[in-house]
């Protein structure tokens, strides 16, 4: 009977787990800073990062390099990743501010549009992504929240989830650069083994 009871259990804690958030930006009207992302992201921006599985292990750290200009409606942000796996990516995200709050995007890899909005010093958006995986590429969706903190950062937390099933979690802590760092930027990971 005891063995019953802790599958039932397991059962249950699998299906919560599976669940999504029920977290909106409008939780955080309240938290200062106010996070607009052209305001935020327009010059040099640098990240670390990494990918946690779903069994909380590390399998890849990263650098990101972004690049930000804004025309008053459009927000072009190229994105240099350095891998500590040695591998390299570029990304250019085309982001439209549809409305005071709203904005939607696009890259090469995102599946359709990507949409989101901000409130307070949150913003999360969701979007269905093809994401290499070795020789493979699957499609998995984000649900991804940045929340800019008083000193500045930019912390980032993306579900990635493939056939509704939670995969891994991107954690990053992004930081604006002064222009005498811009030039340069920041140094690539080494090699970690993970």
């Amino acid at each position: 009977m005891h063995a019953v009871k802790t599958l039932i259990s397991l059962f249950l804690l699998t299906l919560l787990s599976a669940c999504g958030t029920n977290m909106k930006p409008t939780d955080f009207a309240s938290m200062k800073p106010d996070l607009k992302l052209e305001d935020y992201f327009t010059g040099r921006t640098v990240a670390t990062g990494l990918f946690e599985d779903r069994f909380g292990n590390v399998r890849n750290q990263f650098v990101v390099t972004i690049d930000g200009t804004w025309d008053g409606r459009t927000l072009i942000l190229k994105e240099d990743f350095a891998y500590s796996d040695g591998t390299s990516e570029f990304r250019r995200w085309e982001i439209v501010k549809d409305g005071e709050n709203r904005y939607s995007g696009i890259t090469e890899q995102v599946i359709g549009r990507a949409v989101g909005e901000t409130s307070g010093n949150a913003f999360n958006w969701q979007y269905d992504f093809n994401l290499k995986v070795g020789d493979d590429i699957w499609k998995v969706s984000f649900d991804d929240w940045m929340f800019l903190q008083p000193d500045g950062t930019l912390l980032n937390k993306a579900t990635v989830k493939r056939w509704g099933f939670k995969i891994g979690t991107v954690f990053l802590s992004f930081r604006r650069v002064a222009n005498e760092d811009a030039a340069t930027g920041p140094a690539p990971l080494a090699a970690t083994g993970s």
